[in-house]
């Protein structure tokens, strides 16, 4: 329903021609904001409800092991069971950091929440098999898992925005509320977050819309081709403001596979596309200071390059 209305506004309405540089930029622009808005909007309030039901300590019970690396772990799978793009998986991750669960933990959520679900299982596997399905599922949990770890260990909790902790310290107070007032609630909670954060949400997806209009597949397959000893780093760049869902995303990668591009590079390619984009960004900007921000970007793409070299020596 979104991608017709953002079609007849676009195409009829406005009158710009299908495959047109303009033409998928903007139809980008307008189905990406109803479809990012509404999946806030609804996971927003979804979350708010049930963090009136379960208290900070139990959720700290769930994900906070005392049991190193067990919280990453864990955090890291109820990921696989979330199929969420990356901007949509951040009203979790901050529902998380406010009911207390350790940074490197909610890391790991965030990372492999839109990166490695049950959706990109499916069409990779239909797409390529299940040795690249398998792969690509399996890396992406590690880098998931290894870079919470990493994060949760340089002790960064001072550079969170101070209003999340502020959040953090009045969400104990929800208690013995009934349903009506857990409803007002939620609707108050999601209304508030969304006023600080949409100007940087319609930002963030404007220029993913430009990039995404103006840089075709082919523009990959030239400076991020098998040739290119940077072709891995390359990719990764490239990848971050093309931002989309696995869903969205492995159609492209099959075209770039099919035209000759490198396994390993094309893995890392998805994996940036899909974690790192640049809407995430500007929404993390709002919760995140700017060295946590930098740190997590850095320390993922990182992790994601060096998986592109590793399977591009080995498959």
């Amino acid at each position: 329903m979104i991608k017709s209305f953002a079609d007849y506004i676009v195409f009829s309405k406005i009158g710009l021609l299908h495959g047109s540089h303009a033409g998928e930029a903007l139809n980008f622009f307008i189905y990406d904001t109803i479809k990012i808005f509404l999946l806030l909007t609804s996971i927003i309030f979804v979350v708010a409800i049930i963090r009136s039901y379960f208290s900070p300590e139990r959720t700290r019970r769930i994900l906070s092991s005392k049991r190193e690396y067990v919280g990453n772990i864990l955090a890291a799978l109820l990921g696989t069971v979330t199929p969420f793009c990356s901007c949509s998986a951040v009203p979790l991750f901050i529902g998380f950091l406010e009911s207390g669960i350790p940074l490197g933990v909610t890391f790991s959520f965030l990372i492999s929440s839109p990166m490695v679900n049950e959706v990109a299982l499916i069409m990779l596997w239909g797409l390529f098999g299940w040795k690249i399905a398998t792969i690509y599922i399996g890396t992406g949990l590690v880098v998931a898992i290894v870079s919470g770890i990493i994060i949760g260990r340089l002790k960064m909790e001072k550079h969170v925005q101070d209003y999340v902790c502020e959040i953090k310290v009045g969400a104990t107070e929800i208690k013995e509320q009934s349903f009506p007032e857990k409803l007002i609630y939620a609707r108050d909670y999601t209304l508030g977050l969304l006023k600080k954060i949409w100007p940087y949400v319609v930002v963030g997806i404007g220029l993913g819309a430009f990039i995404h209009g103006y840089a075709p597949a082919d523009f990959l397959l030239k400076y991020a081709g098998r040739d290119n000893p940077l072709a891995v780093p390359l990719a990764v760049v490239i990848g971050v403001p093309l931002y989309s869902n696995a869903a969205g995303v492995i159609p492209i990668v099959q075209a770039l596979m099919a035209k000759g591009m490198a396994t390993g590079t094309v893995l890392a390619f998805m994996m940036a596309v899909t974690a790192l984009s640049f809407p995430e960004a500007v929404i993390l900007k709002n919760v995140l200071k700017t060295r946590l921000l930098i740190t997590f970007f850095g320390i993922v793409a990182i992790a994601i390059i060096f998986v592109g070299y590793l399977f591009n020596a080995i498959l």
